[in-house]
């Protein structure tokens, strides 16, 4: 039985070595900030970083080993990446043990007797009458101010605690709680929710994956307003506007209008009027026979069509509103006025250069191939967002500020009180003070509380020589 024994209790040991590690790792106050500093970069990446984007678009962007450090790493996909979830895990799991183990033992100390003259802010002061008497006297001085007053005895002396604003002692709690609610609230937003974005021409019906809701564009229109600077003449967008119809899951069209900044709420998802482009058909000839098949598509910007039996290939790169009549260039001004194209042409992955081709007329690109850009559609783009976890963040957004009032502008203080008797009718009371900010901010108070506590605490005269005084300082 003895090595068994002797097992155990080594085992026994290195448990308990292990958890005093984890809590000494955990209750870390630097740990947890360079946990949220990770977390703050991830989120920083998230909104850096388009998310949910096809492999070639980040290839497209960024320099190949970068594009395939955010594929790999799931960077594309941040906020649903395990890293993410992880590091929220461990921030909980941080502020879980910070809570329990420095918080709670700090915040809400149990009731003890303490050494009067080991804490900084002490007194002691003789008094006249019984100890009983000069006890209840304290007790009837202090609430009568709006302590909290509770007895206690310890090893046969009684010791008289008096707490103010000791509610507020769990304003720290409130705001951890606050933190937790906010993370509830990602989480499920991780579980359930989603956001995407889609372009619809004007006429063109989608349907959104998610929630095979339906969304036709009806029309679209927008206003430029030019204004004069100092600089030059600057265009300003004034609004954008979509009116569209929309099918969710009761099956029942609905004509809505979209503005930026005044989403529509189909199903609980919010669409968002995000941008709006032009969208171009072209006709595709070669040596004078339309190429159909190419010529019946709408392009949006970025898009490309390959070049019939060749490795060539034309790409829509954008849409100028404007071409100067006289030198040919594009114009500053967004309104549509003799509008172009800027076209791409690229043979075998190489670039071949760009033109710009006002509408309507044409582009050579090699072997007997010309292109026309014949017309445009506007198109609409939406950002659209389902997000169950709004309530919840709201919610630990206002518990986690009502914490933080409560623990930055409210000053617990608990009074130490211990009354003995000192010979000859006489009573010796020692009294100390702590707070949960540090003794300077509460030590004008104290010393104003002592001056009151000699001048026979609890009778008139008190109040006249300053008691009341005190009672409004703190």
């Amino acid at each position: 039985m003895a090595p068994i024994q002797r097992n155990l209790e080594l085992v026994v040991t290195r448990v308990a070595g292990l958890y005093d590690d984890f809590v000494r790792t955990f209750g870390n106050v630097l740990f947890a900030v360079s946990l949220f500093v990770v977390w703050g970069i991830l989120t920083l990446i998230g909104v850096i970083v388009d998310q949910g984007k096809e492999p070639a678009v980040y290839f497209a962007t960024y320099a190949a080993p970068i594009a395939r450090a955010i594929l790999r790493l799931n960077l594309d996909n941040v906020y649903h990446s395990p890293w993410y979830v992880g590091i929220i895990g461990l921030i909980l799991l941080s502020l879980a043990v910070c809570t329990f183990k420095r918080v709670i033992p700090a915040r809400l100390p149990r009731l003890h007797p303490v050494q009067i003259d080991k804490i900084p802010l002490h007194a002691t002061f003789e008094a006249n009458g019984d100890v009983r008497a000069v006890r209840d006297s304290v007790a009837t001085f202090l609430s009568a101010r709006g302590w909290q007053m509770r007895e206690r005895v310890f090893g046969g002396v009684e010791w008289t605690f008096a707490d103010r604003h000791n509610w507020a002692r769990r304003g720290v709690l409130v705001a951890h709680l606050g933190f937790v609610i906010l993370a509830a609230g990602t989480t499920l937003y991780w579980a359930r929710g989603f956001s995407g974005e889609t372009a619809v021409l004007t006429g063109q019906a989608v349907e959104i994956p998610q929630t095979h809701a339906v969304l036709r564009l009806d029309g679209f229109g927008y206003k430029i307003q030019p204004i004069m600077t100092k600089s030059g003449m600057v265009y300003q967008p004034i609004d954008y506007v979509s009116h569209v119809t929309v099918t969710g899951n009761d099956g029942v069209a609905r004509h809505e209008t979209v503005r930026v900044n005044h989403p529509i709420d189909v199903d609980g998802t919010l669409y968002y009027q995000a941008s709006y482009g032009f969208g171009m058909r072209f006709r595709v000839e070669h040596r004078g026979r339309q190429a159909t098949e190419i010529s019946d598509r709408t392009l949006l910007e970025g898009d490309s069509f390959e070049i019939p039996g060749s490795q060539r290939s034309v790409s829509y790169e954008r849409f100028v509103p404007t071409v100067d009549r006289q030198s040919g260039m594009p114009s500053a001004d967004p309104r549509v006025n003799n509008p172009g194209v800027v076209l791409g042409v690229v043979q075998s992955g190489s670039s071949l250069g760009d033109a710009l081709v006002p509408l309507r007329t044409w582009i050579d690109v090699g072997d007997g191939w010309r292109v026309t850009p014949q017309r445009y559609v506007l198109y609409s783009g939406f950002q659209y967002r389902f997000d169950p976890g709004v309530p919840l963040v709201g919610i630990g957004a206002f518990v986690l500020l009502t914490g933080l009032i409560v623990s930055f502008y409210f000053l617990p203080a608990r009074l130490y009180v211990r009354v003995d008797e000192a010979g000859s009718g006489r009573c010796r009371v020692g009294i100390a003070a702590t707070t949960v900010k540090g003794y300077d901010v509460f030590e004008n108070v104290f010393e104003r509380l002592v001056v009151a506590l000699k001048k026979r605490p609890g009778t008139a005269d008190d109040a006249a020589a300053g008691g009341a005084d005190w009672g409004l300082a703190t």
